[in-house]
């Protein structure tokens, strides 16, 4: 009797490997079939537990992978992933390299051959461990069934610990099919979060208390909501100037707006890198070098920088911080909030120094120009779209020279709600993060923004968007060019090569998967067509003809500049 109520306790692998997704609150499994991971979406499709993950069978695996790492970076939890063996499993590394540079917590789950198979040359078996431990965090191979739920409750805690990234598992067949007979892990427990000491903040006060001129360089990590709304108070009550870097984007808030100074990335020519520039002490909060390297903002070195982060930074000849704090950073600010003085404020002379900066780069803001007939300029594109969007909506953003626009000129309130490739810059993200939001997001607006170039690379899972009826709008910015490419090229030699690819008809593509499709003919009705486009159901497609004549000026030399 015993042993029939052992043997009725019993699960597959693939079984346990849901519970204990179940058991970590996973909503949804991305990924395409196959026969080395069939069993485990068999048991997903036919689970009778009302909580077992949702499976959403995606276009290709890239994309698949892009979809879960946009839960991650929307939610700070792990989006999952889940791939054949062979090709499936090597067509997650772009994605998964993404989310490990950019910090965006996502699992990979990855069909291998039968155990013994490994050592065979066979069908469909490479070295999955091995390959993806160059694009993840972490990376094992499951040898015993009864490891697949540890496996997958460290796999969790390695993609969400600082600094987060992808983690991988490969899983062999027969693993997946085998019996376990071990319990699987429980719900884990969320680390206690730790402050920086308090000799650790009175330092800090001093040198703001001593600084002229102190600038908050806000980064990838500052923009969760623990952290954004710390920050928030801490501008309550002391105003401070911040520049955001790109994936810091919507940080500051509409109640905070003096206090913005602009985003960094790429060239060194905005306002924010001025005022890095002129600053005697940067207090950097939560950045990453892979957004924008000191060696593009820091090329004088600052007279004092300090970094706090949830990580250890890397060190470099450009970046050497006088103080580093390796602690909660919330926990941290709001300490600092309480430890400056009531009194605490920047000099008029500085106050009045940064009311002047803000003027002159007002004054030097680009005017748009008048496009080519038949063609919209991208400010025009942008001023549009700003006034259909509200602080709620999400607007996702490929990369090409449309990504540069946005950075410098789309408006965002929110944090992780204007979303950047800024560490990869890969193309293809943009509508993978759209489906993504709007399924996190359900009852807000969710906008696409891609270059005709880009929109290619994941334009496939326009009907993954279909079929789950996800409100999205996409915009594709057409112009015929990889012209991020092409307008560098031509800053570079005096022309540009290999850039240039054929139409296509985005209209007819769009319909093709029974999406809309709405195409911008005349410049004037722009905005009349972003009307209808919000106010279809199901994914929306608007193909508009842009004019990047402007685009050298994107580049111009306010400061020392730097092509990437």
């Amino acid at each position: 009797m015993k042993r029939c109520q052992a043997m009725a306790t019993k699960k597959r692998g693939s079984q346990a490997l849901i519970q204990s997704m179940i058991n970590q609150g996973i909503k949804y499994v991305f990924g395409i079939p196959g026969a080395k991971v069939d069993q485990l979406f068999e048991d997903l499709q036919y689970s009778d537990d009302p909580n077992a993950p949702k499976l959403v069978v995606a276009r290709h695996e890239q994309n698949a992978a892009f979809i879960a790492a946009g839960i991650g970076r929307l939610t700070g939890k792990p989006g999952v992933v889940a791939t054949t063996s062979g090709p499936g499993v090597s067509n997650l590394t772009t994605a998964l390299m993404t989310a490990t540079a950019e910090g965006d917590p996502v699992i990979g789950l990855g069909g291998q051959v039968p155990r013994d198979d490994l050592s065979r040359l066979t069908h469909q078996s490479i070295p999955s461990k091995e390959l993806m431990s160059f694009a993840a965090k972490s990376s094992v191979e499951v040898q015993d069934a009864n490891n697949l739920s540890e496996a997958f409750m460290n796999a969790y805690t390695a993609a969400v610990s600082p600094k987060a990234g992808a983690a991988f598992i490969s899983l062999p067949a027969d693993v997946l099919s085998d019996d376990v007979d071990r319990p699987v892990i429980k719900t884990l427990t969320t680390p206690q979060a730790s402050q920086a000491s308090e000799k650790t903040l009175d330092k800090i006060v001093t040198l703001l208390k001593a600084a002229k001129l102190p600038v908050i360089l806000a980064g990838m990590r500052a923009s969760s909501e623990e952290v954004t709304t710390a920050l928030h108070q801490l501008l309550a009550k002391v105003s401070l100037p911040v520049v955001e870097t790109y994936q810091g984007a919507g940080i500051i808030s509409h109640e905070f707006e003096k206090d913005f100074f602009g985003r960094v990335g790429l060239f060194r020519n905005q306002i924010g890198d001025t005022l890095l520039k002129q600053s005697d002490l940067v207090l950097a909060i939560g950045y990453d070098p892979v957004e924008y390297e000191a060696r593009n903002w820091n090329i004088e070195h600052n007279d004092a920088v300090i970094n706090l982060d949830s990580v250890a930074p890397e060190l470099s000849n450009d970046y050497q911080p006088d103080m580093v704090i390796e602690a909660d950073i919330a926990e941290t600010i709001t300490a600092l909030t309480n430890k400056i003085p009531d009194d605490y404020r920047l000099s008029d002379q500085s106050v009045a120094h940064l009311n002047t900066l803000k003027e002159e780069f007002e004054d030097e803001k680009l005017v748009e120009t008048e496009a080519k007939p038949g063609t919209v300029h991208p400010l025009s594109i942008i001023n549009e779209l700003q006034q259909r969007v509200d602080d709620a909506t999400t607007v996702t953003v490929d990369v090409g020279s449309h990504y540069i626009w946005m950075a410098r000129h789309f408006r965002s309130y929110r944090p992780r709600h204007l979303l950047f490739s800024n560490g990869m810059q890969t193309l293809g993200v943009s509508l993978p993060w759209a489906i993504a939001a709007k399924l996190v997001r359900p009852n807000e607006k969710v906008v696409s923004v891609s270059g005709d170039g880009g929109f290619l690379f994941s334009g496939q899972e326009l009907e993954t968007a279909v079929r789950l009826n996800l409100n999205i709008v996409q915009l594709i910015w057409n112009d015929g060019y990889y012209d991020m490419v092409k307008f560098q090229e031509e800053a570079k030699y005096g022309r540009y090569a290999g850039v240039e690819f054929g139409p296509v008809d985005y209209v007819k593509y769009a319909e093709s998967f029974g999406a809309t499709g709405l195409r911008v003919s005349d410049p004037t009705e722009l905005g009349k067509t972003l009307d209808q486009a919000f106010s279809t159901e199901g994914p929306v497609i608007v193909d508009i003809p842009v004019d990047y004549s402007d685009n050298i000026k994107l580049k111009s030399a306010l400061l020392k500049d730097i092509l990437n």
